[in-house]
């Protein structure tokens, strides 16, 4: 089965685009000297972890549950940072987690000790309160207020009995130059324990695969830092992993003109997409351009109940049909981690497509995974 065939609404993952990315984070973990692992809130489609792992070093997790699935699908490390852990998770935790990042010296001083004695590496989350992100206001943990991470004025006094490692995560979707800022504020607020620390943990948001990125620049900043406090040195991508690997496949099922033409999809922004609107952004369309810049522009819209599950005007060098398909791209990552079923809209079916073109099925939903979380 080609793209052109796989069942609407579905995401379709080009696997030789996800091994090509990983290829490259490959060269970075072996020319930089460090760790690269999965951040799997971006991407978790665990089918494509065989893949994955064999040129990445782990995972890292955002609770108990992708903790879960990480020892249970991809070998490796697992390290799990959230902002508060349930004593109840933390009883599992404790078996299936190599590295552990508490959020506050409360939650540090509750937890870590435990920790400690099962054997696991326990380490801090900074706020080194340097925001480089600009127009992500929506994802920056240095902005007034987060509650992400601890400052330098509340490091406690004892943290070096308390800790094994340093972790920090200000960035997203950006470049090496960002990192290097980053990393200055880091080594002015917090120098003094980057030496006697095991590890340092940078964070994600790096845009590594993207057409452009420093790699230079990002490979000498790691192995600087490396070099001058003895560090072993993680990054956790979400992103890079699946950046521009994959698509969702989406069918135009009416047309209607109020002030413009206006074509209903079977795919959705909020169920399928959500980042379209909580960023918000446009995503790129397969033989779409901006509105009017082409001769035909209609706004795409959805197939639910709410008026603004719009994901954005293109124009088209020809007229669209009903019936047509189109094919939004770089949809693999924050697309079916994110996605629900709200008004009752189904889920996309999941497929891969190696390389040469093939597509096969991984997952299709049906009414019984609408009806199961409901009751």
């Amino acid at each position: 089965m080609k793209l052109e065939q796989v069942p609407t609404p579905a995401y379709v993952i080009d696997l030789a685009k996800l091994e090509a990315n990983c290829r490259i984070l490959q060269y970075v973990q072996e020319e930089a000297g460090c760790k690269v692992l999965l951040a799997q809130k971006a991407y978790s489609l665990y089918k494509t972890y065989p893949l994955i792992s064999k040129y990445l070093s782990g995972t890292t997790a955002s609770g108990l549950y992708e903790t879960k699935l990480a020892r249970e699908e991809f070998p490796g490390e697992v390290h799990v940072f959230a902002p508060a852990f349930k004593d109840a998770d933390l009883d599992e935790l404790l078996e299936i987690t190599d590295h552990i990042v508490f959020n506050s010296e409360r939650q540090l001083r509750k937890h870590g000790p435990r920790c400690r004695d099962a054997g696991i590496s326990v380490g801090l989350r900074l706020n080194p309160q340097c925001s480089t992100q600009g127009d992500h206001a929506l994802y920056d943990p240095c902005a007034p207020g987060s509650r992400f991470g601890v400052t330098s004025d509340k490091i406690p006094s004892d943290l070096l009995d308390l800790v094994d490692g340093l972790h920090f995560h200000t960035l997203c979707e950006q470049g090496a130059d960002d990192l290097q800022t980053t990393l200055k504020a880091v080594e002015e607020q917090f120098g003094s324990y980057l030496h006697q620390v095991k590890w340092l943990n940078m964070g994600g948001g790096h845009h590594i695969t993207r057409e452009g990125y420093d790699v230079d620049l990002l490979i000498s900043e790691i192995k600087r830092i490396r070099e001058t406090y003895n560090l072993e040195i993680y990054i956790e991508p979400g992103e890079a992993i699946a950046l521009n690997a994959g698509y969702l496949a989406t069918e135009v099922l009416d047309i209607v003109e109020n002030g413009m033409e206006i074509l209903v999809l079977d795919a959705s922004a909020t169920c399928h997409m959500p980042d379209v609107l909580e960023m918000p952004y446009r995503p790129p369309l397969r033989n779409g351009f901006e509105a009017q810049e082409k001769a035909h522009t209609y706004r795409l819209s959805s197939n639910t109940c709410l008026t603004g599950d719009v994901i954005g005007d293109y124009s088209f060098e020809n007229p669209v049909q009903i019936g047509d398909r189109l094919y939004f791209e770089d949809i693999a990552i924050y697309s079916f981690v994110k996605n629900n079923t709200f008004n009752g809209i189904g889920l996309p079916s999941l497929y891969l497509m190696d390389e040469q073109g093939d597509c096969s099925l991984v997952k299709a939903f049906g009414y019984q995974d609408f009806k199961g979380r409901l009751s």
